[in-house]
């Protein structure tokens, strides 16, 4: 069985990914900080997402942010959850405008189907599944059916860490040296070549990749590959 691994932001999905953490914070800071007066709410969610990124293995990454929140603000995020979850249901939607496909997105992994691969969307897991949803929907892609999708619910680790690959690859049921990654971050994404990933690299500059090229030049990839033994 073979696996590609999609990462999202500017690769299925066209984001300019500051001016979207600008609007993020800004809708964070209005809407959920008045819930938890004398928290600094941002500041405290910026850390607490520095620690997901960092070694933990065993532990999801939502544990992580989860414990480190707490210890930051006093705040316990398995009672008071809600608060964000309508946070990301209500308002997190409304934050994708100008945010669209990134041409051939829905072609490439159509062709990956039609060939027999599995399909992970493998993005940076600091988000619940609920953002990712919207995310995807933002690409044009609410209606495609993904064997995985890396969360903050599921995930113990993050990118570039080697475990976050592994861990996908393991959710898929494909080994590592029978998988491609596809992403547009040089060092978060195509750190997957450490494990024998095959990388397809489609953003901007120079990067460290065993291929490079447009999601429309990829299913002729995904075709050759699949001759190979």
């Amino acid at each position: 069985m073979r696996g590609v691994l999609f990462d999202l932001d500017g690769t299925l999905l066209d984001v300019d990914v500051r001016h979207f953490l600008s609007r993020y914070f800004h809708a964070l800071e209005l809407v959920v900080a008045p819930q938890f007066p004398g928290v600094d709410l941002v500041p405290a969610v910026l850390a607490s997402t520095d620690m997901m990124q960092r070694p933990h293995a065993g532990v999801t990454n939502r544990e992580v942010f989860y414990r480190d929140f707490g210890a930051r603000t006093g705040i316990d995020l398995h009672v008071e959850w809600p608060i964000f979850e309508r946070f990301y249901r209500e308002v997190f939607p409304t934050l994708g405008t100008d945010y669209g496909p990134i041409a051939g997105a829905r072609e490439a992994i159509a062709a990956a189907r039609s060939l027999g691969w599995r399909v992970a969307v493998a993005t940076q897991p600091i988000f619940p599944l609920v953002a990712i949803e919207h995310r995807l929907r933002w690409a044009g892609l609410a209606d495609v059916e993904f064997d995985a999708i890396t969360t903050f619910e599921v995930m113990e680790a993050c990118k570039p860490e080697v475990a976050f690959f592994l861990q996908v690859c393991s959710m898929i049921g494909c080994a590592p040296t029978d998988c491609v990654m596809v992403g547009d971050d040089a060092g978060a994404d195509m750190a997957a070549g450490a494990l024998g990933i095959r990388t397809y690299f489609v953003g901007g500059g120079e990067a460290q990749a065993d291929y490079a090229g447009t999601l429309t030049e990829l299913p002729a990839l995904l075709q050759r590959l699949s001759y190979e033994r």
